[in-house]
């Protein structure tokens, strides 16, 4: 590998790292004679740095040049920053020789913008249409859709990755025109239309055709910038409710702003990104994808945006006390996954064990039941509700179960500024 491509690779990863829709599942793509790397089961194998994100695939862009002057964006035409282009042979070839060393076991590829959305979106395609049908290689690839390719474009794209994405970027439609005024909401919505379409024509064929070639297996994700924006969270969390809607949908990623560009007067001014509504956020959306809430239930508009102080979960269970207790012994499957510190494996072992004899507080505990939440509002066996959500106020529960992580934190702060004195 020589010094130019090795120079190339340094500037394109670096402007990669701010999209963190790059979490592979879903695709069950095996190693076959005569090919190079799979992608069995539900995706390749894949770590996490400490603030979630994923850096088991080759995360790089095509090329950080761009007509776009998206104010939240490092890459940004107007920046003065390193640019830099990889031919496409030279990415395959990268992406084939990172593979064998084992650095990685799949591909993360996306792009800034270069002439236009289809001229860019046909070298993406040419990248990984090479490691498929020239190299064989059979591992995971995850591709960026350029808003505005071509429906033919996208539809040969997804012949050959495992998932297709196209990011949001900002929830509602009259602020991306304000920040990203290169984009909008018509430019983002028809490949993702795209996507859904080819992915629904494909399981047609399947039906008529065991064989036929599956259309993006893995499905679509998307991708929002949380705070460079005034959204509420009810926004966010309509937006994505709606978003799963789509036949073709996975993930909605979201993204804590980043300031990369301290001048421009439209983005607000953090000294950090907002990374507990960030994860407040993730919590939400499992509620949605797993729990069976709806959008409306967890923020409403009296409660537009989530409490940063507890999860979701808790915040509707101590603003609906009417619904509790809920008697794990007789209770269906659906209200003890609403229960705070039952979790969707807890809530199966809960329902399947009760055929053989009472639940108890033991028996939960060793379910994995987080009891010091879910004490308040159940009944099982020996736990009565003498001290549960309607004996005791709700603020009174949400103050003993908070001041627990603030004696905590008063803890570790004293303990610093006892190693480290100011």
């Amino acid at each position: 590998m020589n010094d130019a491509v090795l120079e190339k690779l340094k500037i394109l990863a670096e402007s990669a790292k701010y999209d963190v829709s790059c979490a592979s599942s879903g695709t069950s793509r095996k190693n076959r004679p005569g090919s190079v790397g799979s992608a069995h089961g539900w995706g390749i194998c894949h770590s996490f740095t400490e603030d979630g994100r994923c850096i088991s695939l080759l995360k790089i862009m095509l090329t950080n040049f761009c007509i776009y002057d998206c104010a939240y964006c490092i890459n940004r035409r107007s920046n003065d920053i390193p640019r830099a282009t990889f031919t496409v042979d030279e990415l395959v070839t990268l992406t084939i020789e990172f593979y064998r060393r084992n650095y990685i076991e799949g591909l993360f590829l996306s792009s800034g913008v270069i002439n236009n959305p289809d001229y860019t979106m046909e070298r993406m395609v040419r990248v990984v249409k090479d490691l498929r049908t020239i190299h064989r290689y059979n591992g995971y690839i995850h591709m960026k859709s350029i808003p505005g390719a071509s429906r033919e474009l996208v539809a040969e794209a997804g012949r050959y990755a495992d998932r297709l994405s196209v990011n949001i970027e900002i929830p509602s439609e009259h602020n991306l025109r304000i920040i990203a005024p290169d984009k909008s909401y018509e430019s983002i919505y028809k490949p993702m239309s795209y996507i859904s379409q080819g992915t629904l024509a494909s399981a047609e064929e399947r039906k008529k055709f065991r064989h036929a070639p599956r259309f993006a297996p893995a499905g679509q994700s998307t991708q929002m910038i949380v705070g460079a924006t005034d959204e509420s969270d009810k926004d966010i969390l309509s937006l994505s409710s709606a978003l799963y809607m789509r036949p073709s949908m996975k993930r909605v990623y979201y993204s804590g702003f980043v300031p990369v560009n301290m001048y421009d007067s439209r983005l607000p001014a953090l000294k950090q990104p907002p990374l507990v509504r960030e994860n407040r956020l993730y919590q939400s959306d499992w509620l949605m994808r797993f729990y069976g809430f709806r959008a409306d239930e967890i923020v409403d508009d009296a409660h537009p945006n989530l409490d940063l102080e507890i999860d979701p979960k808790l915040s509707w269970a101590l603003r609906h006390p009417e619904i509790f207790p809920v008697d794990v012994n007789r209770a269906d499957y659906e209200m003890i996954l609403r229960v705070p510190g039952i979790g969707v494996k807890s809530a199966k072992l809960i329902v399947s064990s009760r055929r053989f004899g009472r639940i108890t507080s033991l028996t939960l505990k060793k379910m994995g039941v987080v009891m010091k939440k879910a004490q308040y509002f159940i009944t099982c066996g020996e736990l009565g509700m003498h001290y549960g959500v309607n004996e005791m106020h709700p603020d009174i529960i949400r103050k003993v179960l908070t001041q627990k992580k603030n004696s905590r934190k008063n803890i570790d702060d004293n303990q610093m500024s006892l190693k480290f004195p100011e």
